[in-house]
């Protein structure tokens, strides 16, 4: 049995080593800005949990976790990018992040714009030099694509945007959060499993325990934006007062019994998978997360 802390400071360890030496460091390029507002954000630290999720689902499945951090940057690339982008005056107009100013509070809003865009760019390129094989990277980037793109991330951010000055229906609010939030998790899941050479079964079972645990992850997050503390979460609480959130719709009580049923749904689908200890330990934290 895997010791859940010694394994999970080594994706740490070995996810911040890649991030810090193997990203974005060219030191004969001109535009050192670009590249300093992209490590800014890139590098402020966080949980780095879709990263882990790459790492994890490899492991479990076989693969050599250490092999898939081209993966994992790639996902935590377009994640910070998201970031940047979301915290934008045009967006939620957030002046913090992780305890930090925002990446337009720094290098304005232009080049906060081009960082998001240039990760984003990035995040394709190390999928195709990562070391697996042509098959493998193809497949890749289809996965990141459906999941980041029109279909998934930012089609969820489009729909939140539409539906700030309504009442959305239940679904309504699940189609939102099920692509804003849910599907970059999605990604992570199943480029672990890719990465490993997983089976059809395995993949099902990864898509699964994402999206359940996508929407446990959400619930919390919404729960904690009305209990939490602004300090130890490093951003503003109370912000999504006025949005169409799960705790708007069903109140508190209802969320966290809602947060529990799909958290015990994810972990069912771990019986896909060989040694899952940490897996199961990291989304039972994660769900019950005070920060």
């Amino acid at each position: 049995m895997l010791n859940f802390d010694v394994q999970n400071q080594a994706y740490l360890a070995q996810v911040e080593k890649y991030l810090d030496s193997e990203c974005f460091q060219y030191s004969d390029e001109p535009q050192k800005e670009l590249f300093d507002a992209m490590r800014y954000s890139l590098l402020a630290g966080g949980k780095r949990l879709r990263p882990i999720f790459v790492l994890d689902f490899c492991r479990m499945c076989g693969g050599d976790w250490q092999k898939a951090l081209p993966f994992a940057a790639a996902v935590e690339m377009v994640h910070t990018y998201s970031l940047i982008h979301d915290d934008l005056p045009c967006m939620d107009n957030d002046d913090y992040r992780r305890g930090k100013p925002t990446n337009h509070k720094v290098y304005g809003e232009a080049t906060a714009v081009l960082a998001g865009d240039a990760l984003l760019t990035a995040a394709f390129a190390y999928i195709a030099k990562a070391p697996y094989s042509a098959e493998t990277r193809i497949r890749a980037v289809e996965i990141l694509s459906d999941c980041a793109g029109e279909l998934g991330m930012v089609g969820g951010q489009v729909l939140d945007m539409r539906s700030e000055d309504r009442q959305c229906t239940k679904q309504e609010v699940l189609d939102i959060q099920s692509r804003k939030t849910g599907a970059l998790i999605r990604a992570a899941c199943l480029l672990g499993v890719l990465a490993a050479d997983g089976g059809s079964e395995q993949l099902l079972a990864a898509k699964g325990f994402a999206d359940n645990l996508g929407l446990a992850f959400q619930i919390r997050d919404d729960i904690l934006d009305i209990i939490g503390d602004a300090k130890k979460l490093g951003k503003a609480v109370g912000v999504d007062a006025t949005k169409n959130t799960f705790v708007q719709l069903y109140g508190l009580e209802t969320c966290d019994k809602m947060v529990r049923e799909h958290t015990d749904k994810a972990l069912e689908y771990l019986s896909a998978f060989e040694n899952a200890d940490y897996m199961k330990h990291l989304a039972s934290l994660l769900t019950s997360r005070t920060v």
